[in-house]
């Protein structure tokens, strides 16, 4: 799955599992057609159909692939062990969970700075100037959208979603239906807008950085990116409901510090971008060291809070607003700890176990058997077309891996196409892409499995219309070869 990236920030754990010296220096055994082999690819398929019933069953997703994971590793191991060869195993399940610790620290970082920015009432602030506007549903759907779109390329499509849906889940309380239609959309969007930037997500970064596409060359994908979004966007919008948010109005005032906040995350997210473009470094160091900036603000505001509340109640005592000094009596100090405390665990395991799974069955040899069958048998444009689709169901991170690691002749336009399908592609299911995954943490009950499911048509739709726009618009690549 790209999958929290669902396992799609999240499986890249394949990239050092096959170019790690270790292994270089004993190949991994190809197992695909082993007992073992097929022992473990059941394994997978049981652990995701009960991940796709999370809804019915009311089992946390993480549950299934936990286990799983651990299954699937020890049935490798003992085959390996068996031919006293253990120290390969070894080294490969260190670089998956080397890899998965990176990528749960840079989502652990942005859950922990929404999280700082909801308790500082910055999204109940929001909600209340869209309710005072007078926007309805459907002005709701159409902002939450292009603002995903195009905030993802700079942010991330995971931490554009999770921003996303923290806003509509706060105009929206509580209206399961709506909310389930705006995820559905702010995950289309979000993932169609990563897309056309190297930033935008995993696997984009991937292409970046293996040469094969230049940063501004992403840029040709806007259109098709573009296309992607608005096909289903305007179809869904037809099932909006014409009403206005039902909470009322109120007058909310934000908590000292929430727009510095939000200044310092722009700020984490700009470092984390700056350390990988100018000093090729993992953009976690980046993340991590915002982190450090969230840390310092929190000492900054438990010293000065003392003060901060006498002025206040001096303010409120002279202008006799008994309501506010009530309020002032139950104001607490920020805790950066307990922010960290309410990340959404449950994602962050699922990370876990989908990394380890898919890392595991890229060790057995499946993901490069599958290459090798697509790209011997088939066209390129047939064979990346197919594989973007694949995404939806085994993340793209792993199906971007498997392409690069076989490194087939193709062209410019084709290498394009590739990073266009695999980047949208796991948009057909929630299971697809790691916004998705993220959302049905952060939205459960309402955006589930399910209710993304039933849009998948029109999502395919859009699909295939980016594809034909990159195909038209750009057909004077699909000739230049590298």
């Amino acid at each position: 799955m790209q999958t929290l990236r669902c396992a799609s920030w999240f499986v890249g754990a394949l990239m050092l599992l096959f170019s790690s010296p270790a292994l270089a220096a004993t190949a991994p055994l190809d197992l695909t057609t082993s007992l073992i082999g097929f022992i473990c690819i059941a394994i997978f398929v049981v652990a995701y159909v009960l991940v796709m019933g999370e809804e019915k069953l009311h089992m946390r997703k993480s549950k299934p692939v936990l286990v799983a994971a651990g299954l699937i590793w020890i049935l490798i191991g003992s085959v390996y062990v068996s031919r006293d060869i253990p120290d390969v195993t070894e080294a490969a399940f260190r670089h998956n969970l080397l890899e998965f610790a990176e990528l749960m620290l840079f989502l652990l970082v942005a859950m922990t700075y929404i999280n700082a920015l909801e308790e500082r009432r910055l999204f109940d602030a929001l909600r209340a100037w869209m309710i005072r506007k007078g926007f309805s549903y459907q002005n709701l759907f159409w902002i939450t959208g292009f603002l995903a779109f195009f905030i993802s390329p700079i942010a991330d499509n995971l931490t554009t979603a999770l921003l996303m849906c923290a806003v509509v889940m706060k105009v929206a309380e509580g209206d399961k239906r709506f909310i389930n239609l705006s995820c559905v959309n702010i995950v289309i969007a979000a993932n169609a807008g990563g897309a056309f930037s190297p930033f935008g997500d995993i696997t984009t970064l991937m292409v970046w950085q293996a040469g094969l596409v230049r940063i501004d060359e992403f840029l040709v994908l806007f259109f098709p990116a573009l296309v992607n979004y608005l096909i289903p966007a305007v179809v869904m919008s037809f099932f909006v409901e014409k009403k206005q948010p039902s909470a009322v109005y109120e007058d909310v005032e934000l908590k000292r510090g929430a727009l510095r906040i939000t200044t310092l995350f722009l700020l984490t997210v700009l470092t984390a971008v700056l350390c990988h473009s100018l000093l090729h470094l993992p953009p976690v160091l980046g993340m991590m060291m915002g982190l450090g900036y969230l840390q310092f603000f929190g000492y900054y505001l438990r010293v000065t809070l003392p003060g901060s509340l006498a002025r206040k109640r001096a303010m409120a005592e002279r202008e006799g607003d008994i309501d506010k000094l009530k309020r002032l009596g139950g104001v607490v100090p920020f805790d950066v700890f307990s922010r960290v405390s309410r990340a959404e665990w449950d994602t962050l395991l699922f990370f876990y176990g989908i990394v380890m799974c898919v890392g595991g069955l890229g060790f057995l040899g499946y993901l490069g058997l599958m290459s090798d069958l697509l790209y011997e048998g088939w066209d390129a444009t047939s064979a990346n077309i197919f594989l973007g689709m694949i995404s939806a169901v085994i993340d793209n991170i792993p199906v971007m891996f498997a392409v690069l690691a076989m490194q087939p002749e193709m062209s410019h336009g084709h290498w394009l196409l590739i990073t266009l399908t695999a980047g949208v592609g796991g948009s057909l299911m929630s299971i697809g892409s790691a916004a998705g995954v993220a959302l049905m943490g952060q939205a459960r009950g309402y955006y589930t499995f399910f209710g993304h499911l039933k849009w998948a048509p029109v999502i395919m739709l859009g699909y295939f219309a980016s594809i034909a726009m990159h195909l038209w618009l750009n057909a004077d690549l699909f000739h230049i070869y590298d």
